[in-house]
Protein backbone atom coordinates (compact mmCIF):
# COMPACT_ATOMS: atom_id res chain seq x y z
CA UNK A 1 0.00 0.00 0.00
CA UNK A 2 1.36 3.29 -1.28
CA UNK A 3 1.52 5.85 1.90
CA UNK A 4 -0.39 8.92 0.39
CA UNK A 5 1.67 12.04 0.26
CA UNK A 6 0.36 15.02 1.97
CA UNK A 7 1.23 18.26 2.78
CA UNK A 8 3.38 18.57 5.82
CA UNK A 9 6.35 20.87 6.84
CA UNK A 10 9.19 20.70 4.60
CA UNK A 11 7.24 19.88 0.96
CA UNK A 12 7.59 21.30 -1.96
CA UNK A 13 3.84 21.82 -2.58
CA UNK A 14 2.66 23.36 -6.14
CA UNK A 15 -1.14 24.18 -6.32
CA UNK A 16 -3.36 26.24 -8.60
CA UNK A 17 -6.28 28.65 -7.13
CA UNK A 18 -8.83 31.11 -8.21
CA UNK A 19 -8.61 34.17 -5.84
CA UNK A 20 -12.13 35.80 -5.17
CA UNK A 21 -13.07 38.96 -2.49
CA UNK A 22 -16.19 38.85 -0.76
CA UNK A 23 -18.13 40.42 -3.62
CA UNK A 24 -17.17 37.67 -6.04
CA UNK A 25 -15.10 39.62 -7.98
CA UNK A 26 -12.05 37.69 -9.22
CA UNK A 27 -8.45 39.34 -7.35
CA UNK A 28 -6.30 36.74 -9.22
CA UNK A 29 -5.64 33.23 -10.58
CA UNK A 30 -3.06 30.96 -11.52
CA UNK A 31 -3.73 27.29 -13.44
CA UNK A 32 0.31 27.14 -14.08
CA UNK A 33 1.09 25.68 -10.08
CA UNK A 34 2.57 28.35 -7.86
CA UNK A 35 4.91 26.09 -5.77
CA UNK A 36 5.68 27.11 -2.43
CA UNK A 37 8.00 25.40 0.70
CA UNK A 38 5.43 24.38 3.66
CA UNK A 39 5.35 25.68 6.77
CA UNK A 40 7.95 28.55 6.18
CA UNK A 41 5.54 31.38 5.48
CA UNK A 42 6.16 31.44 2.03
CA UNK A 43 2.14 31.98 1.26
CA UNK A 44 0.00 34.02 3.38
CA UNK A 45 -0.99 31.84 7.20
CA UNK A 46 -4.17 31.56 6.91
CA UNK A 47 -4.18 29.66 3.12
CA UNK A 48 -1.22 27.77 4.29
CA UNK A 49 -2.67 26.53 7.55
CA UNK A 50 -5.64 24.97 5.22
CA UNK A 51 -3.38 23.46 3.00
CA UNK A 52 -1.99 21.26 5.86
CA UNK A 53 -2.41 17.47 5.08
CA UNK A 54 -3.82 18.06 1.74
CA UNK A 55 -2.77 15.25 -0.68
CA UNK A 56 -2.40 15.64 -4.70
CA UNK A 57 -5.73 16.09 -6.60
CA UNK A 58 -7.49 17.30 -3.93
CA UNK A 59 -9.55 20.75 -4.20
CA UNK A 60 -10.58 23.00 -0.94
CA UNK A 61 -12.10 26.15 -0.98
CA UNK A 62 -10.73 28.44 1.60
CA UNK A 63 -11.76 31.36 3.40
CA UNK A 64 -8.87 33.56 4.99
CA UNK A 65 -9.71 36.79 7.04
CA UNK A 66 -7.41 39.79 6.58
CA UNK A 67 -5.61 39.02 9.93
CA UNK A 68 -4.33 35.94 8.24
CA UNK A 69 -4.20 37.57 4.80
CA UNK A 70 -2.35 40.55 4.05
CA UNK A 71 -3.49 42.37 7.10
CA UNK A 72 -6.29 45.29 8.12
CA UNK A 73 -6.42 47.91 6.91
CA UNK A 74 -4.29 50.51 8.32
CA UNK A 75 -5.27 54.49 7.59
CA UNK A 76 -1.54 55.80 8.94
CA UNK A 77 0.00 54.04 5.98
CA UNK A 78 -1.34 56.32 3.64
CA UNK A 79 0.64 59.03 2.97
CA UNK A 80 0.63 62.29 0.92
CA UNK A 81 4.23 62.60 -0.60
CA UNK A 82 5.19 66.23 -2.90
CA UNK A 83 5.87 64.95 -6.80
CA UNK A 84 9.11 66.51 -6.06
CA UNK A 85 10.16 63.76 -3.88
CA UNK A 86 9.39 61.25 -5.94
CA UNK A 87 12.66 60.38 -8.63
CA UNK A 88 12.08 62.33 -11.66
CA UNK A 89 12.10 59.73 -14.19
CA UNK A 90 9.72 57.70 -12.32
CA UNK A 91 6.79 57.09 -14.77
CA UNK A 92 3.55 57.19 -12.32
CA UNK A 93 1.26 54.68 -12.83
CA UNK A 94 -1.77 53.74 -10.20
CA UNK A 95 -0.36 50.41 -8.30
CA UNK A 96 3.20 50.72 -8.87
CA UNK A 97 5.62 50.49 -5.94
CA UNK A 98 8.16 52.35 -4.32
CA UNK A 99 10.69 50.83 -1.44
CA UNK A 100 10.94 53.03 1.42
CA UNK A 101 13.51 52.81 4.40
CA UNK A 102 11.77 53.23 8.31
CA UNK A 103 12.76 52.39 11.86
CA UNK A 104 11.25 48.85 11.28
CA UNK A 105 12.93 48.43 8.03
CA UNK A 106 11.85 48.32 4.33
CA UNK A 107 8.23 49.03 3.53
CA UNK A 108 7.08 49.17 -0.43
CA UNK A 109 4.17 51.77 -0.64
CA UNK A 110 1.62 51.63 -3.41
CA UNK A 111 0.99 54.77 -5.86
CA UNK A 112 -3.01 54.77 -5.31
CA UNK A 113 -3.69 58.37 -6.80
CA UNK A 114 -1.44 61.15 -8.52
CA UNK A 115 -2.89 64.83 -8.03
CA UNK A 116 -1.17 67.98 -9.50
CA UNK A 117 1.52 68.38 -7.03
CA UNK A 118 1.42 65.48 -4.56
CA UNK A 119 0.60 61.50 -4.73
CA UNK A 120 -1.18 59.56 -2.24
CA UNK A 121 1.40 56.72 -1.26
CA UNK A 122 -0.46 53.78 0.32
CA UNK A 123 1.74 51.40 2.73
CA UNK A 124 -1.41 48.84 2.79
CA UNK A 125 -1.00 45.80 0.72
CA UNK A 126 -3.77 46.26 -2.12
CA UNK A 127 -5.42 43.24 -0.64
CA UNK A 128 -5.16 44.71 2.86
CA UNK A 129 -8.70 44.43 5.01
CA UNK A 130 -10.03 41.88 2.15
CA UNK A 131 -11.59 38.41 2.91
CA UNK A 132 -10.04 36.40 0.58
CA UNK A 133 -11.98 33.49 -0.96
CA UNK A 134 -9.34 30.88 -2.36
CA UNK A 135 -10.70 28.05 -4.71
CA UNK A 136 -7.59 25.39 -4.45
CA UNK A 137 -6.55 22.62 -6.53
CA UNK A 138 -3.09 20.35 -5.44
CA UNK A 139 -1.20 20.11 -8.04
CA UNK A 140 2.29 18.12 -6.90
CA UNK A 141 4.00 17.60 -3.32
CA UNK A 142 7.37 16.61 -3.11
CA UNK A 143 9.78 16.38 -0.75
CA UNK A 144 11.99 19.62 -0.09
CA UNK A 145 15.75 19.44 -1.14
CA UNK A 146 18.17 20.23 1.48
CA UNK A 147 19.36 23.57 0.24
CA UNK A 148 15.74 24.80 0.02
CA UNK A 149 14.95 23.91 3.66
CA UNK A 150 18.64 25.57 4.23
CA UNK A 151 17.29 28.87 2.34
CA UNK A 152 13.54 28.33 3.28
CA UNK A 153 12.21 28.39 -0.26
CA UNK A 154 11.87 26.66 -3.30
CA UNK A 155 14.78 26.44 -5.87
CA UNK A 156 12.14 25.62 -9.48
CA UNK A 157 12.09 22.46 -11.07
CA UNK A 158 13.90 19.74 -9.43
CA UNK A 159 15.17 21.77 -6.66
CA UNK A 160 17.90 23.82 -8.48
CA UNK A 161 19.03 26.93 -7.96
CA UNK A 162 19.27 30.00 -9.96
CA UNK A 163 20.05 33.32 -8.29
Amino acid sequence: MKMSNSITKGKVVGFSYHLKNSQGATLDQSDEPLLYLHGWQNIIPGLEKELEGLVENNSKQVVVSPEDGYGTYDESLVFQVPKAELPPEAELEIGMEFQTDTADGRMVLYLQEVREADVILNGNHPLAGETLHFDVTIKSIREATKEEIQHGHVHGPGGHHHH
